[in-house]
């Protein structure tokens, strides 16, 4: 077998101002520009035939989740053979990424409902980044190592973790899950791609962040492509160096090591998120050297569970009785919010809520018992199952999909797993398909979203991780049984019921124009209102128009230029240093008016920023007057 693989990236940001952000469900969390954009990065692999179903599709993308609708757009724009059992969409969860690209109404619900922009910036990029790896496909060599990483991730949910058996938690010693994955790929011995797995929710960045981020796994990307491999994302060639920083079973692991919002290991988040980053990223070459070879079969299996109303074998459930999921409802728990990570709603709070507790167990409880069954010992407060018949607010039949690489197996999960649950997962598929255990992972936050998976016993605790599994105490035992399925099918190479999928809501789209722009009274678009230059950072403020007038997908909203060497005065080439994909620049717009609007560029020298002249330079689109240019006089970098 000659083994085939190829990379691809692209440009996935969405609307830059005035967009709810998806991942913390705050009101008040509405983007107000850049830090780092987002991209899809996307790895195909095939095997030397023309065979259909031995070539699979991962593609990474920074987002905060995955939506039923991307993943049907994107799959209806990939050529044929490519499908929902061989394509894997996941996403790293960042938490400071634009949201409203939802069919179902939950998680539109800051965002002023379906954002049409964001969507399809998302669905093109992703596509583009697809497309780029298939075209890229060529013979290579493909490599797989294991280690472990500590320092990068706490259990912010340990009371639940506590409640698991013995077995389970002496497989984490530290109440962490430190294994690290590395999938390489090297053509004539060179590095061209790479994908890392590490269970960390990707949060550094906390809900008073309202610039578009990637968090600490874009981070470590950009690290390993840009720092260290030179790339350039806003030019036409390829990259030379695609690497992807994926999640596994990350529900209950925080990169906030003090348990606390943005604490840990520093008290200040741009700090943490480069640190955790970092780390990823130094763990990801570090494997490079005990890799091996990568070789076997690719296979997939897909199916879809309706979680609903899943019936589960005694075999699963743990207490030898079979049981049955129940209808979608959040708990009180769920509303309080991973205090780790950011706190939720006020009067709930993570275990006991006394009052909602009685009303469930007194009155919802005692009328009926195939409610309590499923759900109990969950405070119900958010009844999502009767609310999707007026309007679909969450999924409730979703894909589970299992993709084998070689000897890797990757059981694709649309929720957030903690990491006992995930060891279940991994230990169930591993037992049927002969694979060692760390040679299967979950890839959690694929090809959909419904939320948290816990283990029985953790659910029984009603931290925010079981207050948020919609589906009750079974659920992860209705998982295990579909995983058993596909583990079964792929190994006996037998087809899978495909099940029933969710059929994607129609979305009514609110209008969200920009409004009319018009410049600062007596300027132009563009004019620099202020320059300063203070230690290592340089700040510029310029008459701006809105960011969404202009995405610039695939571009950037500033540029930071140095003058050609050797060049004086007006003479020279102008060269760009950075742009908004960069960790060293910021992009924030601000309203000043009904029509009138700044835009403030700032750039932080590095260490072994090159000496010379710089300007720095801001891009955007008038409503009225079409696209202009601010650029501020030149200055100097000793």
């Amino acid at each position: 077998m000659t083994e085939l693989a190829g990379r691809g990236i692209a440009d996935i940001t969405g609307e830059a101002a005035e967009c709810g952000m998806l991942g913390y469900g705050k009101a008040e969390q509405q983007t107000t520009g850049i830090h780092t954009r987002l991209h899809a990065r996307a790895f195909a692999f095939a095997e030397g035939t023309a065979r259909d179903d031995r070539r699979v599709l991962l593609v990474v993308c920074d987002l905060p989740l995955i939506s039923g609708g991307l993943v049907e757009e994107v799959l209806r724009r990939l050529p044929d053979g490519w499908t929902e059992s061989n394509v894997m969409i996941t996403a790293t969860h960042t938490h400071c990424g634009p949201g409203g690209y939802f069919h179902h109404a939950l998680y539109n619900s800051n965002t002023g409902g379906f954002r049409p922009r964001t969507y399809a910036a998302i669905v093109d990029g992703i596509t583009e980044a697809a497309l780029a790896a298939l075209a890229d496909l060529a013979p290579a060599e493909l490599d797989l190592a294991h280690g472990e990483l500590h320092g990068v991730s706490a259990n912010r949910s340990r009371r639940a973790f506590d409640r698991n058996p013995e077995r389970d938690r002496a497989h984490f010693p530290g109440a962490v899950d430190p294994l690290t994955t590395l999938l390489s790929i090297r053509r004539d011995g060179r590095l061209t791609g790479a994908v890392h797995w590490f269970p960390v929710h990707n949060t550094s960045m906390t809900h008073t962040n309202t610039l578009i981020s990637s968090d600490n796994k874009g981070y470590a990307a950009y690290t390993w492509e840009r720092l260290e491999g030179g790339a350039d994302y806003l030019a036409p060639e390829p990259l030379p160096l695609v690497t992807a920083f994926a999640q596994t079973n990350a529900g209950d692991m925080s990169p906030n090591l003090n348990l606390r919002p943005g604490s840990g290991p520093t008290e200040n988040e741009y700090e943490n998120t480069r640190l955790a980053g970092a780390r990823q990223q130094q763990s990801a070459t570090a494997l490079l050297a005990a890799a091996t070879p990568l070789t076997g079969p690719l296979d997939h299996r897909v199916t879809h569970l309706c979680l609903s109303r899943a019936e589960v074998g005694p075999e699963f459930t743990g207490d030898g009785r079979a049981h049955r999921t129940g209808a979608p409802v959040g708990g009180a728990a769920a509303l309080a919010g991973a205090w780790a990570d950011g706190k939720g709603f006020r009067g709930f709070r993570e275990g006991r809520n006394p009052v909602w507790d009685a009303l469930s167990q007194r009155v919802v409880y005692a009328l009926s018992p195939a409610l309590r069954d499923a759900h109990a010992p969950k405070a119900l407060v958010l009844p999502a199952g009767p609310l999707n018949v007026l309007r679909p607010m969450v999924q409730e039949r979703v894909p589970v999909q299992l993709l084998r690489i070689g000897r890797l197996h990757l059981l694709g999960i649309p929720g957030e797993v903690t990491v006992v649950a995930g060891l279940r997962l991994r230990r169930t598929v591993a037992e049927i398909v002969g694979a060692d255990l760390d040679d299967v992972l979950v890839a959690s936050y694929s090809n959909g979203y419904f939320h948290y998976v816990t283990t029985p016993e953790e659910y029984d605790a009603q931290e925010y991780e079981g207050g948020s599994t919609l589906f009750g105490r079974w659920q992860l035992a209705a998982l295990r049984q579909t995983a058993a399925e596909l583990a079964t099918a792929l190994r006996d190479g037998c087809p899978v019921r495909r099940g029933v999928p969710e059929p994607l809501p129609a979305v009514r789209p609110r209008r969200h124009p920009a409004p009319a722009d018009a410049p600062h009274p007596g300027r132009a678009f563009g004019d620099v209102l202020s320059f300063a230059r203070i230690g290592d950072t340089v700040t510029a403020a310029f008459v701006a128009a809105h960011p969404n007038n202009d995405l610039r997908r695939g571009g950037t909203h500033l540029s930071v230029e140095r003058l050609g060497a050797g060049a004086t005065g007006t003479g020279g080439t102008w060269t760009r240093v950075a742009d908004d994909n960069d960790w060293s620049t910021t992009f924030r717009w601000t309203r000043t008016g009904r029509t009138t609007s700044t835009a403030t560029v700032t750039w932080t020298l590095a260490k072994d920023t090159a000496p010379g002249v710089h300007r720095l330079r801001y891009h955007g689109r008038s409503t009225a007057t079409g696209p202009f240019t601010g650029t501020t006089e030149p200055f100097d970098v000793p």
